[in-house]
């Protein structure tokens, strides 16, 4: 089997794109979408009716509701194509606004279920900041169910297991590419290789907390710079991947084995915490690279935003 077979045995993998064309040739089980991935698509010939057919019907409408019907228009579509979820994002620029992220995550879903989608089909993206964290807490009691990305801290992961939400996303890549800018000329990339890679470790620091203590929240590692990453991670809950990189899995046939094993992890010697308000956003700015990089993500999702804004205005 290739890399991509062998991994499927351990973890279920998930297509981190916008284009869902290129989805079917490696048939993850589900996908993930978000404001960067589907202005990048819409930006292509063969996605851009979906756009102009969207603002022709709903031209009437708000500009942030005929957003929500483009990315469900997407969600639809991929649905189309793989047995398991679509998680679809809430507009970045209501990060640290509970009520109105709420309250678009559930529209979101209404638009989804008029479309004959099942809401276990539907993963809601939110921020994880900590009034993201609230609100997917509140969704999650609805039965609205969550995946909680943008993280990069120990305690932004913790909170969420606290707030039962469905899924996580913490960013390998990023906090990759923070320690190595941070390195600068002292950065040796075969010392921070595989499981010494800086994302993959916090990762595994993440899914073992979870799996020690019998917190449901799904793991799945996100943002990845290269296979080795993909690898060294074998055995997470979920892994979503770029279709790059998934070509690469695919195209390889070197050997792979099971890097993280949630049974073995209950002998490890970890302890328990729990995070109020001011304990997280304690922990969090003490978190340099959780802090830097949690914003910057945020202003990039903002920003994407905003340009997929002036695309629909112009349709």
């Amino acid at each position: 089997m290739n890399q991509l077979e062998t991994l499927k045995q351990f973890t279920t993998v998930v297509a981190d794109t916008g284009d869902f064309r290129q989805i079917e040739a490696f048939q993850p089980t589900d996908a993930t979408t978000n404001p960067s991935l589907i202005l990048k698509a819409v930006q292509k010939p063969e996605y851009r009716s979906l756009l102009t057919e969207t603002v022709a019907q709903y031209r009437d409408r708000a500009l942030d509701e005929i957003t929500d019907r483009l990315l469900v228009r997407f969600g639809c579509e991929i649905l189309s194509l793989i047995p398991g979820r679509v998680s679809t994002e809430v507009d970045a620029r209501l990060s640290f606004d509970t009520d109105a992220t709420y309250t678009r995550a559930e529209r979101l879903i209404d638009l989804y279920q008029a479309q004959g989608i099942h809401i276990d089909r539907v993963l809601i993206k939110v921020a994880a900041t900590w009034e993201g964290i609230q609100a997917a807490r509140r969704l999650e009691q609805r039965g609205i169910h969550t995946n909680l990305t943008l993280l990069f801290s120990f305690c932004q992961a913790v909170a969420c297991g606290q707030a039962k939400v469905q899924l996580i996303s913490p960013f390998v890549g990023r906090i990759y590419d923070w320690y190595k800018k941070s390195a600068g000329a002292n950065w040796v990339e075969a010392d921070h290789a595989g499981a010494n890679d800086p994302g993959v470790r916090s990762v595994t620091q993440i899914f073992n907390y979870y799996k020690k203590f019998g917190i449901a929240t799904e793991v799945m590692g996100a943002s990845f710079r290269n296979i080795g990453q993909i690898t060294a991670l074998a055995g997470c809950d979920l892994l979503t991947i770029s279709p790059d990189l998934l070509a690469q899995l695919a195209d390889s046939k070197a050997p792979l084995v099971r890097a993280l094993d949630a049974q073995a992890v209950q002998t490890l010697d970890l302890a328990r915490v729990d995070f109020d308000e001011a304990g997280f956003r304690f922990a969090l700015n003490q978190d340099a690279m959780g802090t830097e990089k949690l914003a910057e993500g945020i202003r990039a999702f903002c920003a994407d935003a905003g340009k997929l804004d002036q695309m629909l205005l112009a349709a």
